[in-house]
């Protein structure tokens, strides 16, 4: 019947269509305009580029420059008062509730476009049609899905055109800076929903992206999947995709003893990483060794001790501040290994633009681990020795 549309598809098929047509959407979000537009982690082929362009035209009407430039700002002022959608900032209520009004708003900025949209689609039918006619794209859409669909069609449309605004203006920039767990501490507060990225096309994955933020791959963990990369294999095995970067992978060579300008460069750029380890192997054994010892009438202050003592300094409330010096005032371990732990971070902070200051910092860090009486401590030092750069596979 007419009302069912040319496809006359069952109820069933038409979720199935329009699942598989948001999918499309998120990874041309994920892959085309993140990835690739905003960080330039891998190469497109000019026809899926093209392709990705024409669709989130007709299923978003954003704007590739648009989206870049406010995504580059998001990175570069994160979690300021300069952040078009930070939660830390704005709220997260008003991210979740408001995020394509952000979105819009930052758009009108000239400033934002002028100085973070650089190398983007600048050609005839950009400038003629994609920026100039930014709502014909989706009013095509809703005559496309009204054709196809019958009258079902506006509700194909309605789910089509909520889908981004929700997930990705509302989710991703306000839950991924909020709730979750995190597996590096960046500077931010971005974190992983979920482990694994299939809704979102791997998005969900945001603290791994905030702590390398021009890896074309957003899983970390063994235990992690991103749907985006999946994509990214596919089109690379196509021939439609090069990867660029990714993360660098930690290598690390048993039986190696002594700290070199290689296991300097190593140690750099496998830093998040390797603060991972240290709470894992240093921090946390010596919390529950030292929550064993501690007085039954103290004990309440080693909650969540792992967590603060390991946690971002610029992301700590006074109030954790002051719990992590009441907890370092009961235990002289937990506080030899905390200085420690920032101490390791200002040597790449200060150091990283002089390889031969920073092994020299490394060198010195190792041999007070090693004499400091700790024995998760000397045995996390040992294990600096044998770091190693090699390149990084995907």
């Amino acid at each position: 019947m007419w009302y069912n549309g040319l496809l006359d598809l069952s109820v069933w098929q038409l979720i199935a269509v329009t699942l598989v047509m948001t999918h499309v959407t998120i990874i041309g979000v994920t892959v085309y305009l993140h990835r690739y537009s905003a960080h330039r982690s891998l190469e497109l082929n000019a026809g899926l580029k093209h392709f990705f362009r024409f669709w989130l035209w007709l299923t978003t009407a954003q704007n590739t420059r648009e989206w870049t430039a406010i995504h580059r700002k998001h990175h570069a002022k994160c979690e300021t008062v300069d952040d078009p959608h930070s939660p830390v900032i704005k709220g997260l209520s008003t991210v979740l509730r408001k995020g394509a009004e952000l979105y819009r708003a930052e758009a009108g900025n000239p400033d934002t476009l002028r100085i973070y949209g650089k190398h983007c689609p600048e050609d005839w039918i950009e400038r003629n049609l994609y920026s100039r006619y930014k709502l014909l794209g989706i009013a095509l859409m809703a005559v496309i899905d009204l054709a196809l669909f019958g009258v079902l069609g506006i509700t194909v449309w309605a789910i089509q055109m909520m889908w981004i605004p929700f997930w990705a203006a509302g989710v991703v920039n306000g839950l991924g800076h909020a709730v979750g767990y995190r597996n590096f501490e960046c500077k931010d507060a971005a974190t992983n929903l979920v482990p694994w990225g299939i809704i979102i096309g791997g998005e969900e994955l945001h603290n791994n992206h905030h702590t390398y933020p021009n890896s074309a791959k957003l899983s970390v963990k063994p235990w992690e999947f991103d749907m985006g990369w999946a994509w990214i294999k596919v089109f690379s095995a196509l021939r439609l995709a090069k990867v660029q970067r990714v993360a660098p992978i930690a290598h690390r060579v048993e039986g190696k003893r002594h700290l070199d300008m290689d296991t300097a460069m190593a140690i750099l750029n496998n830093r998040f990483q390797i603060m991972a380890q240290y709470r894992k192997q240093v921090i946390g054994p010596l919390v529950t060794q030292e929550l064993t010892r501690a007085d039954v009438s103290v004990r309440h202050q080693f909650h969540r001790a792992k967590r603060l003592l390991s946690r971002e300094t610029s992301l700590l409330d006074d109030k954790h501040q002051v719990r992590i010096q009441t907890m370092l005032e009961h235990s002289q371990a937990l506080k030899v290994i905390y200085e420690k732990r920032l101490a390791l971070q200002q040597i790449w902070l200060k150091t990283s633009s002089n390889s031969h200051d920073m092994l020299a910092a490394i060198k010195d860090w190792v041999h007070e681990a090693e004499t400091s009486g700790i024995q998760s401590l000397r045995d996390f030092a040992d294990q600096l020795k044998t770091y190693s750069l090699r390149p990084s596979y995907a």
